[in-house]
């Protein structure tokens, strides 16, 4: 066997409700794009006696690994406020679970392999375009900071695809901490099946949350645990903001419950900032615009406390013990606001180069937002250049030629407010003592590189005409974000009006 993963296979061991058992269905000539060497290194996965064409076959599903015990994955959910009953892995199958170099158990998972039992009527095949966003936006994310599943390889599978044309076609290979879902709890709820719920928040504590196990504070196990995704996503969410990314699909089968950013679908990230941009195609009603996505996660947490509901009422089935799981739910709900509002604003004084967030800097935060927004500035090279004017003598003509932008409304009114925000930013700065280490402070937090929509649009392009050389070049841009490479400055770039993507997509 040239590649060998050493799957434990763990989550086939549930109980056979949570999945279905497939096989990839073969394509015809798959070719290898990019295989990531050292993400599969840490998968403890060998792979030194395999050649390109041998990892093709087995990337693409055409040659699946001895051990692997693959499936599809069954899980219900949301999709823009409406309830699927049954959703599920319609074009991914899950080979298995192995552990990595960290002893931390991840999932190896095609997408793109083929129908399954979830397939709904679809071909269970994915697009080029959608596999190259994904593989660029996970591990563009993971380099930014952000908890994300990451990508291993992508292979074309040299048959078409048809969405609104005829496409290339191509399957991805996705890892994750886990594939386990907020949808996931509401399938089993749904059914009520209080057995499967119960086997599956288990399985969740003993892969991700094990130190429940052994915490005086975890009388009620399951209470605890949903306390703790809560926090995983509060803070997930308040990562996505502080760097402008828009997420564009948050249904509930899109949410983790082990707190990573999954599913990159019509996701970008904002150039001209917008509180209201909206990137989704099929998102008419601006649900999930930029602005939107806290209160997103705090409705899609609702409707997990509510497929969890049998479990935290710990087998007891009376409407005081009802009552007290809804009130305790209920509470850790209303606790997401302050732990999200937490995070973004720790984050946020990180970007503005503060050590901690002291009192009146929320709305310090927010009234630079405010100008923001009004004024349509680039948000990531905002906050860079802005990193390089933390001292009050230091020009700021470089900050201020963004309103030079075509998206940018300048005004008189705008500079002049803009300038004193900097100015009293600048003496805040200097009465906390942070001058010194502000700057550095600021360039780890604010990325001089980001996936910009219109760059990996065109590395799509690119790549349907057969040339994957743009793919790489961004993918090498985008390792070391937070560095300035003057070899890569043309990435730092916002789009022209002609480059501007205004709609993204999904690849199903």
């Amino acid at each position: 066997m040239p590649v060998v993963f050493p799957f434990e296979n763990i989550y086939a061991q549930l109980p056979e409700q949570c999945f279905e058992r497939v096989m990839p269905t073969p394509v015809k000539t798959p070719t290898l794009i990019r295989f990531n060497t050292s993400l599969a290194t840490e998968l403890n996965i060998e792979f030194s006696d395999a050649d390109d064409e041998e990892l093709a076959q087995v990337f693409s599903g055409n040659l699946v690994p001895h051990n692997a015990d693959p499936l599809a994955m069954a899980y219900s959910g949301h999709q823009f406020g409406n309830l699927n009953p049954q959703l599920g892995d319609g074009r991914a199958i899950l080979l298995g679970d192995l552990y990595d170099s960290d002893a931390k158990l991840k999932d190896i998972q095609l997408k793109g392999s083929g129908r399954t039992p979830f397939s709904r009527g679809g071909d269970g095949r994915s697009p080029l375009g959608p596999a190259l966003r994904e593989y660029i936006l996970c591990e563009a994310m993971h380099a930014l900071g952000i908890a994300t599943t990451r990508a291993l390889a992508v292979v074309s599978s040299g048959e078409h695809v048809i969405r609104q044309q005829r496409e290339p076609g191509a399957v991805f290979t996705r890892v994750a901490s886990s594939h386990i879902r907020v949808g996931t709890f509401q399938y089993f709820a749904m059914r009520r099946d209080h057995v499967a719920l119960k086997a599956l928040a288990d399985h969740v504590i003993d892969r991700h949350f094990p130190k429940l196990k052994n915490s005086p504070e975890s009388e009620n196990i399951y209470l605890s645990l949903f306390k703790n995704i809560v926090k995983k996503q509060a803070e997930l969410i308040a990562s996505w903001m502080n760097l402008g990314f828009i997420h564009g699909v948050m249904n509930t089968d899109n949410m983790t419950i082990s707190g990573e950013t999954i599913d990159y679908g019509p996701c970008a990230f904002i150039d001209a900032f917008n509180r209201k941009k909206v990137f989704s195609s099929i998102d008419q009603q601006g649900r999930y615009a930029y602005i939107n996505q806290p209160a997103i996660g705090q409705w899609n947490l609702t409707r997990l406390a509510e497929a969890m509901l049998p479990l935290f009422m710990n087998d007891t089935d009376s409407e005081a013990a009802e009552k007290q799981a809804i009130d305790d739910a209920t509470q850790i709900l209303n606790d997401y606001v302050q732990m999200h509002q937490d995070a973004w604003e720790s984050g946020m004084a990180k970007k503005l180069g503060f050590s901690s967030v002291e009192t009146g800097d929320r709305e310090f935060f927010e009234s630079l937002l405010d100008l923001l927004d009004e004024s349509h500035l680039d948000f990531t090279l905002f906050f860079r250049r802005l990193s390089d004017c933390t001292d009050s003598d230091i020009d700021t003509g470089a900050l201020f030629t963004l309103f030079d932008s075509p998206d940018a409304r300048s005004t008189d009114d705008i500079k002049q407010r803009l300038s004193e925000w900097i100015s009293k930013w600048q003496a805040r700065l200097s009465e906390r003592d942070e001058l010194k280490a502000a700057e550095e402070r600021m360039k780890q937090n604010n990325p001089a590189i980001i996936p910009r929509n219109h760059q990996v649009q065109a590395v799509i392009s690119a790549a349907e005409e057969g040339d994957y050389t743009p793919f790489d070049a961004l993918l090498a841009a985008l390792k070391s974000p937070y560095e300035q490479h003057a070899e890569y400055a043309a990435y730092e770039a916002p789009p022209l009006p002609a480059e501007q993507v205004f709609r993204t997509f999904c690849g199903t």
